[in-house]
């Protein structure tokens, strides 16, 4: 499925008349070096798009009403190369409604010492220029991304790639349509929320469907689509039998294979980009959907368990912020399910009962079809692998009544110790930093949930960053997290909260 459109950020640099033509031009040349040199570095998923010099109130109006409604544009980027009088941008920032970057560079690295006079330093004001700009963006109380360095650092270039997912995360989030399969599971608390509050804050649309509407899908796909897609699981993943017959064990990978056709279709037809299911409410279908969610979760879809509609929009809306990144993980659902308290190998053992993307799987994938005992179907065939080592994030959206908080953790995925024959389900291990017992509590004072939306290619900077612009909470569990301060600032946000 499409992640999003063929978003272009457009780079509009500010000056003001004074100083005359020639300045002026050399201004629009170093304007366009930089955006030509940015786009061929290979560095940035997003192509920037040159806007000519902003210097009067009513071509910045113009400029950002434009981007305003061009559906391609998801943010721009504001530079001023010299001084530019703040009060001619106010109209255009009031109106504009899309994620802004402040990039505060300048054409040269370098003070040029020996040639230094002042129509170079009248020119060349970067310094003076973006501070008279950043104090109006400041004073209008406006979320921006603030990008300090030359604009051929390796490292700005990297920032500038991090804003510009986040502000797709931004655009998108207000496309993400949840359809949830019957209803949350009963008497669990944080899979519920406000969902009216969703849409007002997220522009998420949350609407529920009887099971056998979509079972009828499912039980319509044509038995030709099954078979077929069945041969292609035969061919791409390891077939684990385990002493099962044959044929028998191949009937309960079929039926995966139509669950996940017909669930496709309704998607599709219905303008769907996430999913939940609810083992306990499961109609017409012969199994609890395993194999067919997670297959579905690499084509781009989010999702969420026992009706848990906030994870699986943050599902969807981090794979929309890692779409066609080089060399990405991957991006998954995930759910806490028991520790590891051995000093000095303390970590979570992160699973689902059969729910988790193969996007971050290292190595081979295989299928198993096992019992399980929640659901009253058949035995459900699922993807079963471990998944990657290295950084990560896990994030927990949650309603606090008043608000939504967004959690985001810091964690390092490791390997397990040992291989788990006896355990039927794909797994992750990971140790919450700045450590287990630091980080678990940390993440209990905050109200985070079990349900993670996990990423191994989204920073807590671009995490955090997201919930600005959408004018959420945010609390960051990291390195740094010690529980007095962690207290103190949970506090202080309840404040802050009734305050707005």
């Amino acid at each position: 499925m499409q992640t999003g459109k063929n978003y272009r950020f457009w780079f509009c640099t500010g000056s003001q008349d004074l100083y005359g033509d020639e300045c002026l031009a050399r201004v629009a040349e170093h304007s366009k070096i930089i955006v030509e040199k940015l786009n061929q570095s290979g560095m940035l998923p997003f192509e920037i798009i040159w806007k000519p010099t902003l210097i009067t109130n009513e071509l910045i109006r113009k400029t950002f009403n434009e981007a305003n409604s061009d559906e391609e544009c998801a943010g721009v980027i504001t530079w001023m190369h010299t001084f530019s009088p703040a009060k001619s941008w106010i109209l255009g920032l009031q109106e504009f409604r899309k994620p802004l970057c402040h990039l505060h560079t300048q054409f040269n690295q370098e003070i040029p010492y020996d040639t230094i006079d002042m129509d170079f330093m009248n020119e060349n004001q970067s310094a003076h220029g973006d501070r008279e700009y950043g104090h109006i963006v400041t004073r209008m109380r406006m979320e921006r991304k603030i990008i300090v360095g030359h604009w051929d650092d390796p490292e700005v270039k990297e920032k500038l790639a991090g804003f510009m997912r986040t502000a797709v995360g931004v655009m998108e989030s207000s496309h993400i349509r949840v359809m949830r399969i019957a209803d949350n599971m009963r008497n669990v608390a944080v899979t519920e929320g406000d969902k009216v509050e969703a849409q007002i804050k997220f522009g998420w649309e949350i609407d529920a469907y009887p099971v056998n509407e979509i079972a009828d899908y499912v039980k319509d796909t044509p038995k030709g689509e099954v078979d077929a897609l069945t041969d292609e699981y035969y061919d791409k993943y390891e077939i684990i039998l385990e002493g099962r017959d044959l044929e028998e064990f191949k009937r309960h990978v079929a039926v995966q294979a139509q669950i996940e056709l017909g669930f496709e279709r309704f998607l599709e037809e219905k303008n769907y980009q996430a999913i939940v299911t609810h083992f306990g409410d499961l109609g017409a279908l012969q199994q609890l959907p395993g194999l067919a969610i997670q297959r579905l979760m690499e084509k781009g879809y989010g999702f969420g368990g026992e009706g848990d509609w906030k994870t699986a929009a943050m599902v969807r809306l981090m794979k929309i912020m890692t779409s066609g990144m080089k060399d990405a993980k991957g991006t998954s659902f995930m759910e806490d399910y028991t520790y590891n308290f051995v000093p000095g190998k303390e970590g979570i053992l992160q699973a689902h009962m059969l729910e988790v993307c193969p996007s971050v799987a290292d190595g081979k994938i295989g299928i198993k079809v096992c019992p399980l005992s929640m659901g009253d179907r058949e035995d459900p065939a699922r993807l079963v692998f471990t998944s990657k080592t290295g950084p990560a994030v896990a994030t927990s959206l949650v309603d606090m009544g008043n608000r939504f908080r967004l959690i985001i953790n810091a964690v390092e995925c490791k390997k397990v110790e040992k291989p788990m024959p006896k355990l039927p389900v794909a797994t992750a291990f990971w140790t919450p930093e700045p450590n287990l017992k630091t980080g678990a509590e940390a993440w209990i004072l905050a109200g985070g949930a079990h349900h993670t939306a996990f990423s191994y290619d989204l920073s807590v900077e671009q995490m955090t960053e997201w919930a600005d612009a959408m004018g959420i909470e945010s609390v960051v569990i990291d390195r740094n997290t010690n529980i007095r301060e962690f207290k103190k600032e949970l506090r202080w946000n309840e404040i802050a909260y009734k305050l707005l």
